[in-house]
């Protein structure tokens, strides 16, 4: 890709030298730890349970938990995140945070553009970039789980560690696959912009799982279409595509293909389960979008059903 003399956008967020804690309450609705002491006394005996009883109300006490601990609470976990040092970096890893930021701004270029063709106005979303575990405005994340879009606070979370894994373990390799992953998320924020993902949730409400699955992966593959869109008008427009480019982004779209992944995991593959869609729709649905360039062009849900 031709990117390294393009702008970098101002909506990248480097939560990289944060660290994230996380506790999970001691209590529930049901008796907190008055429940546990029979078993704590089996166990530990009637002295070492009362001077574990002790230590647990000293903490619920000093922490202000002592009511969830009692039983007025429920069973929840909790994140904070605390300042770190300055983030150390390799070279090549900082040379990802630049590119990931050229690719966001060329995002934010391509849908300011179609938003503005219909009268709207585009509300650029913010790249949240952390090292293992993060707090977003839809709980916890982790490393794991690997890239993932909050509406809630409407912002993209990647540790740049899945760009190693997307290459190394799934064969993906590739600044173009790189960026595919990028827009995909992207896509997920145009959806919620547009409405589309709270009328899937809506939908999802009543119906059985096989139904709801089906309505993530159609979701899921406009996402993919979306992300097609935003490279038909970079290469179109601002010619920042070189050769082999779409190979690579096509290689990635296949690589996390729910029956790819399901067939490397367990051996085997359960369509009904699928959320995100089978390797050959993600990559039909990033080429229908490479080569329609519009919005409309992605309607996988009138399509698919």
């Amino acid at each position: 890709m031709r990117w390294r003399t393009n702008r970098r956008s101002s909506n990248v967020e480097d939560r990289r030298g944060m660290r994230t804690a996380g506790m999970r309450g001691l209590g529930g609705g049901d008796g907190g730890i008055l429940r546990l002491l029979p078993v704590a006394i089996r166990f530990l005996g009637i002295k070492g349970t009362m001077i574990a009883v002790v230590a647990i109300l000293a903490f619920g006490f000093f922490t202000g938990n002592l009511q969830q601990i009692l039983g007025g609470g429920s069973f929840e976990t909790t994140q904070q995140e605390t300042p770190s040092k300055t983030v150390s970096q390799s070279a090549e890893e900082k040379e990802l945070v630049e590119f990931v930021s050229v690719v966001l701004a060329d995002t934010e270029e391509t849908w300011h553009e179609i938003f503005q063709q219909s009268g709207n106005t585009y509300q650029e979303p913010r790249l949240v970039l952390y090292r293992g575990a993060v707090q977003s405005g839809c709980g916890f994340g982790s490393a794991q789980m690997g890239p993932f879009y909050c509406p809630a606070d409407q912002k993209v979370y990647i540790d740049l560690g899945f760009y190693d894994d997307l290459a190394k373990r799934h064969n993906a390799p590739g600044d173009f696959a790189q960026a595919y992953v990028l827009a995909h998320e992207v896509g997920h924020h145009v959806q919620t912009l547009t409405g589309i993902s709270q009328q899937v949730q809506k939908a999802k409400q009543g119906v059985n799982k096989t139904d709801a699955n089906r309505l993530s992966v159609m979701q899921e593959l406009q996402a993919d279409c979306f992300a097609g869109v935003w490279a038909h008008h970079a290469d179109k427009s601002r010619q920042l595509l070189e050769a082999g480019d779409i190979e690579e982004g096509l290689a990635a779209a296949s690589a996390i293909g729910d029956d790819r992944l399901q067939k490397q995991a367990k051996g085997y593959v359960t369509p009904d389960s699928f959320t995100h869609g089978s390797s050959e729709q993600r990559v039909r649905w990033f080429k229908i979008g490479l080569k329609k360039g519009t919005f409309k062009g992605c309607d996988t849900f009138s399509v698919m059903n």
